[in-house]
């Protein structure tokens, strides 16, 4: 819980209780002709937002015990204005109750998913491999603020008989059902890496099992990389924001496509996918690979994450430490929960190629 979360249930938790204070200090100030008593009503209808049934029903009691005191103060004690204001906050206590009963069910089925969905993603984003053939991985997930729903990122890394082969993607839409379409094209991407022997028949596959899925204007951005024993990185790229790569001679920039494709899962558009982008890779390059949580995090300005400037967070010999210190600074630079998940794949060559075992 975020520290302006914490101020705001102590907050929402206190406005019962001052609510209750200052209509009774309003009403002993101007006596009984304005008729402010029926305003402590108010007090049980804002216990019902936070806290649990009895702490509504001690302050619908709070409520009743203050209108008879200053009833009895105001000599209006037994009469009909009296009658219908306790009557009133009555009324207004029950129908608080119900209203935390209801509160409190939905907070629990939206707990229940919410741990479902998050285990769910746990289990299908396991950890990377350290070490994949020439290359060493670190991967960094950062999940959203607690009131997000989860998230469909997706990443995963594997070595097959052509090289090293990876996938960051980001699955339209939130909750179970992106963590389902994520799990669909890990689970796709994982058995296509091994069997297919070039990335347009790995995505091939990707497609077929999206399609066969989803309807309509879901979709998913992805990015495939293809590593040789050649030194040489292949790309892909279904409309994903570009990797950033880092030569070991200082050297940056974005892999840009050189058409811009359509996501994964638009068969409906037929439209032929990216043309493969092929560029040099060798020892103490790195390429890093991240969704758009990444580059549209905003400061309290307004300000998205300069990504590039940030890229010497990166020079770090040890790839996790690097990542971790990237993390942080996105997490320093929008300071506030994030918006939407962030996940990043950093892939640095160790050392030269051999032929493959």
């Amino acid at each position: 819980m975020t520290l302006v979360h914490r101020k705001t249930q102590r907050l929402m938790a206190a406005l019962p209780i001052a609510s209750l204070g200052v209509v009774a200090a309003v009403d002993l100030l101007t006596g009984p002709d304005l008729g402010y008593l029926s305003l402590l009503a108010v007090g049980p209808a804002f216990a019902s937002l936070v806290g649990g049934v009895r702490r509504t029903v001690v302050i619908g009691v709070v409520a009743l015990a203050l209108s008879l005191l200053l009833a009895l103060y105001n000599g209006l004690f037994g009469d009909r204005q009296s009658n219908m204001i306790l009557i009133s906050i009555t009324g207004v206590t029950a129908a608080s109750i119900l209203a935390t009963v209801g509160r409190q069910r939905r907070e629990r089925e939206l707990a229940s998913v919410r741990s479902v969905a998050e285990v769910a993603q746990r289990v299908l984003l396991r950890p990377v491999p350290r070490r994949a053939g020439h290359l060493v991985a670190a991967v960094s997930y950062t999940s959203a603020n607690a009131e997000a729903r989860i998230g469909g990122d997706l990443y995963e890394v594997v070595t097959g008989p052509g090289g090293v082969r990876a996938i960051v993607g980001d699955v339209q839409g939130k909750g179970l059902e992106a963590v389902e379409t994520a799990a669909l094209v890990l689970g796709a991407f994982r058995e296509a890496a091994h069997d297919e022997p070039d990335l347009r028949a790995v995505s091939g596959r990707l497609e077929k099992a999206l399609n066969r899925r989803l309807s309509g204007e879901e979709f998913v951005t992805a990015i495939l990389v293809e590593a040789d024993s050649g030194g040489k990185l292949t790309l892909l790229n279904y409309g994903h924001p570009p990797p950033l790569i880092l030569y070991a001679n200082g050297a940056m920039t974005l892999a840009e496509p050189v058409e811009t494709a359509p996501p994964l899962g638009l068969a409906v558009l037929e439209v032929e996918g990216p043309d493969p982008h092929q560029v040099a890779f060798g020892p103490g390059d790195q390429i890093l690979l991240y969704t758009d949580g990444v580059i549209e995090a905003r400061d309290r300005a307004g300000r998205f994450y300069p990504l590039p400037d940030r890229a010497f967070l990166l020079k770090n010999e040890n790839p996790e430490a690097a990542l971790e210190a990237l993390r942080l600074d996105l997490v320093a630079h929008v300071d506030a929960p994030l918006h939407d998940d962030a996940a990043m794949l950093l892939l640095r060559c160790r050392e030269p190629a051999g032929p493959p075992a």
